[in-house]
């Protein structure tokens, strides 16, 4: 009987400190050794990466799967394509968000969820948590309950009817969050000025891809960040702040942090690889 179940021979690893070759002993599902150029008769299965990069699995932060869209839509992909998608691209772990709906409790929600992903999930996966409705009930009780089970991190809007919350709101769940060791993620744009702009826009006749990034601008983004920030020094807790979309709204994620502010962020490769030039480009 060979000693492990899988060898990954001849390729390059990659770890989170270093690049360097050896050969993958595998047990059981686990990586058990690191070996240098090691007898294939070790292990019942060869794959030979001679040539190639073997690294860990990715981790998707942020994804949105078989959730609720405007109006009547919502996601093409379910769990099973979304996972399938994930898996093809070196994905293994994916955290898309439980959204809470309207009539919907938090708890209820992330069991909803965990329905729709069992059994079609092909990686592994968690959950964030969508609030929409922060009662004192979910502030209360659910969400601490939530915590405690390990659904530490839950985004809010600042923008999107339904989902929108007043900066009172954001207070109370960011000081929830400070309480019960919880993170907050925060869509950081302003809903008037957008909403202002799409209406000028409408009215003019300018309704095309373009019009859309004209009415979500980098001003909405840049007041949205700065006040995002803002709460959250009035409240001395962290933020993450999602898909940064302009140099405008980085320069206040920067300007905070400069100041030793605990504000955190992410981007995405649309945002770094294409521009509002794209918008008249066919597809």
């Amino acid at each position: 009987m060979a000693e492990y179940d899988l060898l990954v021979k001849g390729g390059t690893v990659g770890t989170a400190a270093d690049t360097f070759a050896a050969d993958i002993a595998i047990k059981d599902g686990k990586i058990v050794a690191l070996l240098d150029e090691a007898a294939t008769n070790l292990a019942d299965d060869v794959i030979d990466a001679t040539g190639k990069l073997v690294l860990p699995g990715g981790i998707e932060g942020h994804c949105h799967i078989d959730e609720p869209s405007f109006g009547e839509a919502k996601l093409a992909d379910d769990f099973l394509s979304g996972s399938w998608g994930a898996a093809c691209g070196g994905t293994t772990t994916i955290i898309p968000f439980a959204q809470q709906i309207a009539g919907m409790s938090l708890r209820e929600a992330v069991d909803d969820y965990h329905a729709k992903a069992s059994g079609k999930s092909i990686v592994d996966y968690g959950f964030h948590l969508i609030l929409s409705n922060p009662t004192d009930q979910v502030l209360g009780q659910e969400l601490p309950a939530l915590i405690a089970d390990g659904y530490t991190s839950f985004k809010v809007y600042m923008t999107y009817d339904g989902l929108r919350l007043e900066d009172m709101q954001i207070l109370e769940v960011l000081s929830t969050a400070k309480t019960h060791d919880g993170l907050v993620m925060i869509h950081c744009e302003n809903d008037h000025c957008i909403t202002w702009l799409a209406e000028q826009l409408d009215r003019r006749g300018e309704v095309g891809a373009a019009s859309m990034g004209v009415a979500h601008g980098p001003a909405a983004e840049r007041e949205a960040t700065h006040r995002a920030i803002t709460l959250s020094e009035v409240v001395d807790t962290p933020v993450f702040i999602v898909h940064v979309s302009s140099h405008q709204a980085m320069d206040q994620i920067a300007w905070a942090r400069s100041r030793g502010m605990p504000i955190y962020a992410e981007t995405c490769p649309q945002y770094l690889f294409l521009s509002s030039d794209d918008y008249s480009q066919p597809g």
